[in-house]
């Protein structure tokens, strides 16, 4: 492999090996990426053609299937492709453009459940206000800054980390280019670098998600202090696909993110990265459509479409 790489180009080392079990999970993995943009394409359409869902919530998720979809589609096609061709070398253009847009995706989404969470705390807190604090504008603003603010974080990560000078054995011990891991090959003192990355980090994930706790703690009083037994079920079910997905999602990105290098290790990294990467957009919308009657019936709606 060695022989076959330029003097320019890293290798990828991979996810899996090509013995008979690992085939077998290669096919696993090939097969949720295949389920995911299915799935996530379907959320998509479906809000775009039932006009009940045409409200922010749901053009918040929206965007969250679209994140998803950018994910998997940013990182499965390269990883099978070298794993069938045997061809693991990716260019640094390559590199630096799957760190901007792994990590404007991940960035974003942080600030796209946060926005979600907002939207859920006044659905719950301040139903007769809705209109007036979660209106149009607002939305459009806060997707809008989701992805500026990812997209930012991304640029800077990949400009910086492609900067550094490279030793001779350029072998990312991934399966996709990672800033962390790629900066783990310079021949140079990146502590300032990693310094600023950390503190990106705390920004990115530690903030939207200070935000998502309050605003649950807040519906969870909110909702305890409901009489009626059929409102506080349909809030609970309302936010508990929503508590569901930050959990699934926060809970791998920062522990792989935030976690002190004395603890890191590639296989563990790797095996993190496959899980908010690859299986968490399939999860994603196969909680929201399981747990959201309005969703349900749309689905159900669009299956039958003449049906009375």
């Amino acid at each position: 492999m060695e022989s076959g790489n330029t003097s320019s180009d890293f290798i990828l080392l991979g996810l899996l090996g090509h013995s008979r079990a690992q085939q077998f999970l290669f096919g696993m993995v090939l097969t949720i990426a295949f389920t995911s943009l299915v799935s996530n394409a379907l959320m998509i359409l479906l809000i775009q053609w039932d006009l009940r869902l045409h409200t922010p919530m749901y053009f918040l998720l929206s965007q969250l299937s679209l994140m998803d979809a950018m994910v998997v589609s940013t990182i499965v096609p390269k990883m099978a492709a070298d794993y069938l061709t045997g061809i693991k070398s990716i260019s640094p253009a390559g590199c630096g453009f799957q760190i901007f847009f792994l990590l404007t995706l991940g960035g974003g989404e942080c600030f796209l459940l946060a926005a979600m969470s907002y939207d859920r705390y006044v659905a719950v807190c301040h139903p007769l206000r809705y209109p007036m604090l979660m209106s149009w504008p607002l939305c459009l603003r806060m997707t809008m800054g989701s992805w500026f603010l990812g997209a930012a974080d991304g640029l800077m990560q990949a400009v910086v980390a492609l900067s550094f000078p490279f030793c001779s054995r350029r072998e990312i011990d991934h399966f996709f280019c990672e800033a962390p891991t790629l900066v783990r090959l310079a021949c140079a003192d990146t502590s300032v670098f990693e310094n600023v990355m950390y503190i990106c980090c705390v920004l990115m994930l530690l903030v939207p998600f200070c935000l998502i706790l309050t605003s649950y703690s807040l519906i969870l009083a909110a909702v305890l202090h409901m009489r009626s037994p059929e409102a506080r079920k349909k809030a609970f079910a309302t936010c508990s696909s929503h508590v569901a997905v930050v959990g699934l999602f926060y809970g791998a990105a920062i522990s792989n993110y935030m976690r002190p290098k004395s603890y890191r290790s590639a296989h563990y990294d790797k095996v993190v990265s496959a899980f908010y990467s690859i299986l968490t957009p399939m999860l994603n919308p196969l909680i929201y459509s399981l747990r959201n009657s309005e969703v349900k019936g749309a689905l159900r709606k669009s299956s039958f479409p003449y049906r009375k």
